[in-house]
């Protein structure tokens, strides 16, 4: 990156977070805004610069992730996916070439300013390949490990270089924090999942209470509160491996990933105590603000 400076960065006249155009700026904040999540809330916290890098991230995630969900044949949407893996290339092999489009920009002045790696982002990219080449469906015990480091772990890596915790230690918390938020949204996205004909919860598991590997007939089996409560509990062990990390880590630096993480855990408490029978899943539970600052004080004591 060593053909990247500054001021070539800088193309207008007063400074800007990541010395980046405010038209351009602006374009990421609002694909974060429109997604209509508390994430744009939690980056509050951040300074500026860290908090357009965040944005950056998230937008490119939005969008990665709204080609692998699309309508396009499956041929599309994978040239598409490998067309996002070349631009990402591009910002490495050719930094001192200015990208056409907004995102790219600001996600190339984020890779110089936070030293992002790229295989990172090609992480990001194969794991939605896997959601869009195939259905996933009761998958092995590794197969769903990588899925979770791809779509969640791998953006983690890059979050905490942008908060400011480079340390091996800073990969840990995304390592374990990761897997600990995918596990989560799965045990909580479960019917939502099934109608697209998707069961992340893996084969062995469901075997073991007897529960169908039909998305669908899966929903009604009444082992299924079983196999979610063994997989609620590997999602709490990792959080407190994640927050144990963070004890070491640089307390400022690492404020928004336990502030993310204590929002999660509070609602897989919320899962937990709710449950996972047919009834149940009727109900989709949200963690209150009470909750979360429950969770968010005993995130220093793990």
């Amino acid at each position: 990156m060593t053909a990247l400076t500054i001021d070539s960065i800088q193309t207008h006249e007063n400074p800007t977070p990541l010395g980046c155009n405010p038209a351009d700026l602006a374009w990421v904040e609002s694909i974060v805004r429109q997604a209509g999540t508390s994430f744009a809330l939690g980056m509050r916290v951040l300074p500026p610069m860290r908090r357009y890098g965040m944005y950056a991230i998230y937008a490119f995630c939005r969008v990665v992730d709204d080609i692998a969900d699309g309508h396009d044949p499956l041929e599309e949407r994978t040239k598409a996916l490998q067309a996002w893996r070349a631009r990402i290339s591009a910002l490495y092999e050719h930094p001192q070439i200015i990208p056409n489009e907004p995102l790219e920009r600001v996600l190339r002045a984020a890779i110089f300013f936070f030293s992002l790696r790229q295989d990172d982002f090609f992480s990001i990219i194969d794991g939605m390949l896997m959601d869009s080449q195939t259905v996933i469906v009761a998958p092995d015990e590794k197969t769903l490990d990588t899925y979770c480091d791809r779509v969640a772990s791998a953006v983690g890596r890059l979050a905490v270089r942008i908060f400011g915790e480079c340390s091996e230690l800073g990969d840990h918390v995304a390592y374990h924090l990761g897997r600990a938020l995918q596990l989560t949204n799965i045990l909580r996205d479960l019917a939502e999942d099934a109608t697209r004909e998707r069961l992340y919860l893996p084969a062995d598991l469901l075997d073991r209470f007897n529960v169908p590997h039909d998305p669908a007939r899966a929903l009604a089996a009444s082992g299924l509160d079983g196999v979610c409560r063994i997989l609620a509990a590997r999602a709490q062990d990792h959080f407190h491996a994640a927050f144990t990390c963070m004890k070491s880590c640089n307390p400022k630096a690492i404020l928004p990933a336990r502030i993310m993480g204590a929002s999660y855990e509070a609602t897989l408490c919320a899962l937990r105590a709710r449950g996972w029978s047919p009834s149940a899943l009727r109900c989709r539970p949200h963690a209150t603000i009470p909750a979360q600052g429950i969770r968010f004080i005993q995130s220093y004591f793990p």
